[in-house]
């Protein structure tokens, strides 16, 4: 068969999978995105492998525009309105939730034996979070309050305080047992944390001038896409996190432009499909035999980075002033963990070659536990939070 029919009967094909996987989401206690991994997975490498060998070259694209559209919607979030609200809660659960998911995971792993080195990178990559698989289980399950408006603040900036602690511990790493006592690696999160936030602003003041001044419909879609792709696209070039990129843009809109709910909704009509692909490929990337090499560092480091985020958006929240719903059930619903977190395993493998294997297994084994029941415990604590109205 010749490679444009083929390819258009796949597209075709896993649209409607993302259709019944939506149906099965609104039935059983399955979240969509779990459905979607799963679905993926089955018909993946590991499963039946009946998806074309191109779906290798697709997914490092459709992850870039899935994820820049997911950070551009979680900016709009982020609002001056929202913040003066919202803004010491979310800072104290974000905050203290990153650093006692850290410490939970680097005390735990040294009391069971791990090598101190090893112990502070995966500590660094704990607080990771998935922002994608968040947001679509709050839109699926419809969930409206100050449960839900607080939950997407929170992973709207969580990575970027993860993204910081991982290169303050990695560089500590490098320095007490790595070679030589560079100061690289600091510097190369400074820049993804302070190139992104500049990306943002530079796309994002322009934009937010436009916005308002073309009016609804298409020629909306096209800017808001456009803008939206740019700014990833730069961001990748640049070598800056294009989930932050995506977020300080649409920050910047949601707080200068005249009718800034224009770009959002426009972004929010189209993102749909690109998530489906984005699921699936991801679903179909697990490998089943990082599962099965995690060990016993692995299990401790699922036990510990759980355990870690329960607590430490307890007491985030309880330094913050939030209520007891959102102090008990915040933890449960920042389970997710994703695409960041094996990025920067790879990035801490780069630097310890001889730690390579262990790294990447325990983050890919535990990503894969991640991903398929965080997003459940997700869609738990937004229905005890009494939000979720489905």
């Amino acid at each position: 068969m010749e490679i444009v029919p083929k390819i258009l009967i796949m597209l075709g094909l896993l649209f409607l999978l993302g259709l019944l996987t939506d149906l099965l989401g609104r039935r059983t206690p399955l979240p969509r995105v779990t459905l979607l991994l799963l679905a993926g997975f089955t018909i993946g490498p590991s499963g039946l492998d009946v998806l074309p060998d191109f779906r290798e070259e697709w997914f490092p694209v459709i992850t870039d525009i899935a994820l820049s559209m997911v950070g551009f919607l979680l900016g709009h979030h982020l609002t001056l309105s929202s913040l003066k609200r919202r803004g010491k809660i979310v800072l104290g659960i974000s905050i203290v939730a990153v650093l006692g998911t850290a410490m939970f995971v680097l005390v735990g792993l040294l009391l069971v034996g791990v090598r101190p080195e090893l112990a502070l990178i995966l500590a660094g990559i704990a607080p990771a979070t998935a922002p994608a698989a968040t947001l679509d289980v709050i839109r699926e399950v419809h969930a409206k309050g100050e449960f839900a408006k607080i939950l997407e603040n929170v992973v709207a900036i969580d990575d970027a305080w993860g993204l910081l602690l991982f290169s303050v511990l990695l560089t500590i790493a490098q320095i007490l047992y790595g070679p030589g006592t560079s100061w690289d690696m600091l510097l190369l999160g400074s820049w993804e944390i302070g190139g992104a936030l500049l990306l943002g602003l530079l796309i994002g003041i322009p934009m937010a001038y436009v916005t308002g001044r073309i009016k609804p419909g298409e020629p909306t879609q096209a800017e808001a896409l456009g803008f939206v792709l740019l700014c990833g696209g730069l961001a990748i070039w640049w070598h800056v996190s294009f989930i932050l990129a995506g977020m300080v843009l649409g920050t910047t809109v949601a707080n200068l432009a005249r009718h800034h709910r224009r770009p959002f909704t426009a972004i929010e009509g189209i993102e749909w499909p690109f998530m489906i692909l984005f699921f699936i490929l991801a679903g179909a990337s697990f490998q089943i035999h990082a599962l099965q090499s995690i060990g016993t560092i692995g299990a401790a480091y699922i036990l510990f980075r759980l355990i870690g985020r329960v607590i430490g958006a307890w007491w985030g929240g309880l330094i913050g002033g939030a209520n007891k719903f959102i102090r008990n059930w915040m933890g449960l619903a920042l389970w997710p963990q994703a695409g960041v977190a094996i990025g920067m395993a790879l990035l801490a493998s780069q630097h310890f070659p001889e730690l390579k294997d262990t790294i990447l297994s325990v983050v890919i084994g535990s990503t894969i536990i991640f991903e398929l029941i965080g997003p459940m415990m997700t869609r738990k604590a937004l229905i005890l939070s009494g939000e979720a109205r489905q």
